[in-house]
């Protein structure tokens, strides 16, 4: 149980979305506004100023942006937790949110009780994750687990992404076709597929080919 409300600034370069964020806040007895900021550079002054306990930060931003915002802020004020809220939830900003240590990623349309109790939870030392981010994020870890194809299968499955068919393939890599047919056989178990093209397909998703 905390004895003081979490100190929050609200680091956001729309003018309209920190007042919304704002009055989400105001009225609530453990949780105070006590900055906002229009940019990362700005959120590292005001952050000097009212060391806050949660910073909820945006990631596009003029001047310094959120990621780099947030390397800073990590290194200025260790003891801040910062919840990234965006309406960004590609895999590219959510990789380099989370690998900057950040307490949670958490989109626009999160509403107003859950913001609350994430502010709460990533002041007590948890993490939070919109339900989008969380389902990203366990896509890509069971793509990691699955087996990845050799690479002499891998090398089949390209020129079968080129249109080849068996025969083309034995000749170009100069196997037989039954090998190039066990070769496949492997690479559908693998990828779980069980179609030529749904391999191809299977394996770009996975930056394979």
């Amino acid at each position: 149980m905390r004895e003081h409300p979490v100190r929050l600034m609200i680091v956001d370069d729309h003018p309209v979305v920190r007042d919304g964020l704002r009055g989400m806040f105001t009225g609530l007895a453990d949780i105070v506004v006590v900055a906002e900021a229009a940019d990362g550079r700005e959120a590292l002054v005001r952050a000097r100023s009212c060391e806050p306990d949660v910073v909820l930060m945006d990631l596009r931003m003029p001047v310094l942006d959120g990621v780099a915002a947030i390397r800073l802020l990590r290194q200025t004020h260790p003891a801040a937790r910062v919840i990234v809220l965006t309406t960004y939830d590609t895999d590219g900003d959510v990789s380099r949110a989370l690998a900057e240590g950040v307490a949670g990623y958490l989109l626009k349309d999160t509403p107003r009780e859950e913001l609350h109790r994430a502010v709460r939870t990533a002041a007590n030392g948890g993490q939070v994750l919109s339900p989008t981010v969380a389902t990203q994020l366990m896509t890509r870890l069971s793509r990691q687990e699955q087996p990845t194809p050799s690479p002499r299968e891998l090398e089949v499955l390209r020129l079968v992404a080129k249109g080849a068919a068996n025969k083309e393939v034995a000749r170009a890599l100069l196997i037989s076709e039954t090998t190039v047919k066990t070769h496949l056989k492997h690479v559908y178990a693998k990828l779980g597929v069980d179609t030529r093209a749904a391999a191809v397909v299977a394996a770009m998703e996975r930056g394979l080919l």
